[in-house]
């Protein structure tokens, strides 16, 4: 009837923008090939809100090519990829990114010339896509002070709040990991997707990474997919495992579930025993 305004349900939404009501990430039936080859092959599994997974599997099992699915970096043949019950279909990264995914890689991808602090303000410009650009090349964009305050936050989340005007290459590893990780959270993500944070750090700096992942998932309520290979600090960072060898999942459970069944045993050392 024309001139009759229609009332349609609301659907509750978290601070992002994502609605409420079932999973956070799903993936269903994922596939992605190279060459003929399936690197990935019809995987399956999903991601709760505010819940920390850890994606485990020898080298080859296929981990971070389904990071690159999720992530858009990639385009899967078939299966699809859900946030908060939106399909992600073609969408490029970058609009993944302003859903509320949020990336780090397994290789630090730092910029040595510039200080802590410019490498969050970098990411939350492009966030915002405030700013102008001209300015911003010229250096004659000031920062406003809400973009100091958030990038004061979130160095101090991750422990680096002290070291914001000094110049990554003057850091250590461990430190740079830290970075890229608070640069990532700049974006006030829903899921954080970690790629091997652990590589290269020593058993200290791997500690220290782990209780920063683990009060964030806590005191944050962000969601944590975790790809890692050192697998005692997956058991002190997730609350769920879904390991994968070539290309497949093999088990989902708890961390002691997961590595007491014999195809996971099978998979990491050749022996059901």
């Amino acid at each position: 009837m024309r001139g009759r305004k229609v009332l349609r349900p609301q659907v509750a939404v978290d601070a992002t923008g994502v609605p409420d009501g079932g999973s956070l990430l799903s993936v269903t039936g994922v596939t992605k090939s190279f060459g003929g080859i399936a690197a990935v092959r019809d995987v399956n599994f999903t991601v709760e809100r505010g819940e920390s997974v850890g994606l485990v599997g020898p080298n080859g099992a296929g981990k971070t090519t389904l990071f690159n699915c999720i992530c858009g970096q990639l385009r899967p043949e078939r299966g699809t990829v859900e946030l908060g019950g939106k399909a992600l279909g073609r969408l490029p990264t970058f609009q993944r990114a302003r859903l509320g995914i949020g990336r780090t890689y397994q290789r630090v991808e730092v910029f040595t010339d510039m200080t802590v602090a410019e490498h969050l303000l970098v990411a939350e410009r492009a966030r915002c896509a405030g700013g102008q650009l001209w300015r911003d090349l010229g250096n004659r964009s000031r920062p406003a002070p809400a973009e100091l305050k958030r990038v004061a936050e979130v160095l101090d989340m991750v422990g680096v709040g002290d070291r914001a005007d000094t110049q990554v290459s003057a850091l250590g590893l461990g430190s740079c990991r830290l970075v890229e990780l608070a640069r990532a959270l700049v974006a006030h993500p829903v899921l954080l997707l970690a790629d091997e944070p652990s590589s290269g750090l020593d058993v200290r700096e791997t500690q220290e990474l782990a209780n920063v992942l683990r009060n964030l998932q806590r005191e944050q309520g962000m969601a944590v997919l975790l790809v890692e290979h050192d697998l005692p600090m997956v058991a002190q960072v997730v609350d769920r495992v879904v390991v994968m060898d070539l290309g497949t999942v093999i088990a989902q459970g708890t961390f002691d579930e997961v590595m007491a069944d014999s195809t996971v045993r099978h998979a990491y050392l050749g022996t059901s025993g």
